[in-house]
């Protein structure tokens, strides 16, 4: 019993996700349109009857209280969580239990940070997000839905499924070989090909990354290119995971018993497979040969046998994903610039992604500083500061008047129809401006939001419409993607089944369990990067790993989940270091910050979060980048990095035993030798 739901405060639907449970409770309660064609509308009406009540009494709340209630459980322990975004609300509900307010309340804001990422700066415009999320045209919107609910679906398995999502943080593939060779040829030979290419029609490739499932085996950035933000990256992977889903049995079939891959099995060795010749009779005989010798499990045969049977479906070029990610320039960050996200499968579960810059994104960074400008003098008209003090703001509204003149002017050369703007923004500057006018005051906050709303619009013209100029032509060709796609494919085509393997037991804890005895689990994670190293944890039947083999490792999973949950309720608390027992096992948690010489540095107290404030993670509100900030206002002129440590031992490990384990594991993770975050 799952759902979660968009509207307007006129309780009209702007998006909604239901799993069957909650879908086939509707249906029996207010019965579904069964004529063809009409199931859709249907549906939609009965959601907006069901939450009717509830949107009308928030905004009820919102307008007599100027307070709302931000979550409530009912009398059959069903739990709605509801957040304001502007002017859409977001509603979560869980009524199996499966939940709590603390994971609805996080799937609400990766909802969000997923709308930003496809739909940039018109998420700041009420209206023109009413637009995006409910076209007119009935069969766009079910089908603009549907990629939205697959989405969160996405999400949804992986943050059940996958540590990386659990804690919010990349993992890297542990290679230090294969990653090192993959980066320098996306460098020296795949990005630079592509860029010095005619066909390219005026986009730049910025990043390129090599996914093996959700874990990254190589990452490359042109140096023209800002960071990508933790949270633009793994809102990638979703969206990639999404496009070309894993699959998962046929992976947990090919990772059986094989401890080599991790380094951890001293009976046997990987030995990649030759690359195959022209000729299709020795093509088979390289496929039938074992890659793994002294002992051929018949599953792992299986497996490497199932992966040449599957298709791989060609890219599609003529639609590359339109994204809107953060940048940071000498200015400052500017976040939502435009990319596009070229999505390109090798094999299934090895994909080659590829973010390029538009030739227009100049128009998003002036976009971004005058909505900046206009909002900030709202703000300080809405607070009651007219005249010169509403304007002292960086940059003032004087500081941009030219600059929109001019930006005003070279869009009335360009297809763009700007004439709404050139309206609104005359009537701005003649009130705000002109001698005889009424000045800096609060009779001009409607005039700041009608501004807002215009520049929006000129952003979604240039970067969302289907009829924006000269989109056709901004995307690399349909041969250039192709090309890049044979050539990795070429690079790689000797470790695939090594890399998909790999990825399953990317390390294990037979590495570990001499040093540390008793451990049985462990995530850290460098905070300043946004990345994590943990053992694999495998829960199928049909594997058998350190933790045991189905219900035991899952039970130890389970554990896990629960641990990382806990240590984010003392966090938000202001706690640094959790150490609890529960039952047969010991739990540890501890964040500390080090400067880049790796001295660790002394604890301060940490900020007390109210109960309904953002999640604590990277995905949707980077609250490790305001921790950082926080923590550097007291070391100021000094590089501070955070890092968190989580822990399960059993029980009947002493306590000093356990916390000397983890001084000492902390230490080894981030030897230049083993660490694969460096």
């Amino acid at each position: 019993m799952k759902a979660l739901l968009i509207s307007t405060e006129s309780a009209e639907v702007l998006f909604h996700w239901t799993d069957p449970e909650f879908q086939q409770n509707i249906q029996e309660q207010y019965g579904a349109s069964q004529e063809e064609g009409h199931g859709l509308p249907a549906f939609e009406d009965s959601i907006s009857t069901l939450f009717a009540p509830i949107i009308i009494s928030c905004s009820s709340m919102v307008d007599r209280l100027g307070d709302s209630y931000t979550c409530f459980t009912t009398e059959n322990n069903h739990i709605y969580v509801l957040h304001q975004f502007d002017e859409c609300l977001y509603i979560a509900v869980n009524g199996d239990g499966e939940e709590d307010e603390d994971d609805l309340r996080r799937k609400i804001y990766v909802m969000k940070k997923m709308i930003e990422v496809l739909f940039g700066m018109v998420t700041l415009s009420g209206s023109l997000l009413r637009r995006e999320l409910r076209p007119q045209d009935t069969e766009q919107r079910a089908q603009l839905w549907k990629h939205l609910q697959g989405l969160l679906d996405t999400y949804s398995y992986l943050r059940g499924n996958d540590q990386s999502f659990l804690v919010e943080a990349v993992e890297r593939l542990i290679h230090p070989t294969l990653c090192e060779q993959c980066i320098e040829f996306l460098e020296r030979r795949l990005v630079q090909q592509l860029n010095s290419s005619v066909e390219r029609a005026g986009e730049e490739v910025q990043h390129a990354f090599i996914l093996v499932h959700t874990k990254l085996l190589a990452f490359y950035s042109s140096r023209s290119a800002s960071t990508l933000a933790t949270s633009d990256l793994l809102a990638l992977i979703i969206m990639a995971q999404k496009m070309y889903p894993s699959n998962m049995d046929i992976d947990d079939r090919g990772s059986e018993d094989v401890e080599s891959t991790s380094g951890s099995g001293p009976e046997s060795f990987y030995t990649p497979q030759p690359s195959p010749t022209n000729s299709s009779s020795s093509e088979k005989q390289v496929r039938e040969e074992a890659s793994v010798f002294e002992f051929v499990d018949p599953d792992i045969q299986m497996a490497e046998d199932s992966l040449h049977t599957l298709d791989v479906p060609p890219p599609d070029p003529s639609t590359p994903r339109r994204v809107f990610l953060e940048v940071a320039h000498k200015e400052g960050l500017y976040p939502m610039m435009p990319h596009s996200m070229y999505c390109l499968p090798l094999w299934p579960g090895i994909t080659l992604v590829l973010l390029t810059k538009i030739p227009t994104s100049a128009v998003a960074v002036s976009v971004y500083m005058f909505l900046e400008a206009f909002a900030k003098l709202e703000k300080r008209l809405s607070e009651g500061q007219e005249g010169s003090s509403a304007t002292r703001s960086q940059p003032t509204i004087h500081d941009i008047r030219s600059k929109l003149d001019k930006f005003i002017k070279a869009l009335g050369s360009s297809e763009i129809q700007s004439a709404q703007l050139q309206n609104v923004w005359s009537e701005f500057k003649y009130r705000a401006f002109a001698r005889g006018g009424p000045g800096f005051n609060k009779d001009l906050i409607p005039w700041c939001k009608n501004m807002k709303t215009q520049l929006c619009t000129i952003y979604r013209q240039c970067f969302l419409s289907d009829s924006a100029p000269a989109d056709a032509a901004r995307r690399l060709s349909p041969g250039l993607q192709e090309r890049a796609q044979a050539m990795l494919q070429e690079k790689l085509i000797d470790w695939k089944d090594f890399l998909l393997v790999k990825s399953k037991r990317n390390i294990t804890m037979v590495s570990y369990l001499e040093d540390f005895p008793g451990l049985i689990h462990f995530i850290c994670v460098d905070r300043s990067t946004g990345q994590m190293i943990a053992p694999s944890l495998s829960v199928t039947e049909r594997t058998t790993s350190e933790l045991g083999k189905g219900a035991v490792a899952q039970f130890i999973k389970s554990k896990v989940w629960r641990l990382v949950s806990t240590a984010r309720r003392y966090l938000q608390k202001g706690y640094s270091t959790v150490t609890l027992r529960d039952g047969d096992f010991y739990f540890c948690y501890f964040l500390w910050f080090e400067n880049e010489t790796g001295y660790k540095l002394e604890a301060v107290e940490m900020p007390v979060l109210p109960d309904d404030s953002a999640p604590i993670g990277m995905i949707a509100w980077d609250y490790y980048r305001k921790l950082l900030r926080y923590y550097s206002k007291s070391h100021q002129g000094e590089v501070v990095k955070c890092y968190e440590l989580l822990t399960v031992h059993l029980g009947v490990i002493p306590t000093e035993i356990i916390l000397q384990h983890c001084r000492q594991l902390a230490s080894k993770l981030w030897e230049p030798s083993r660490n694969p975050l460096l």
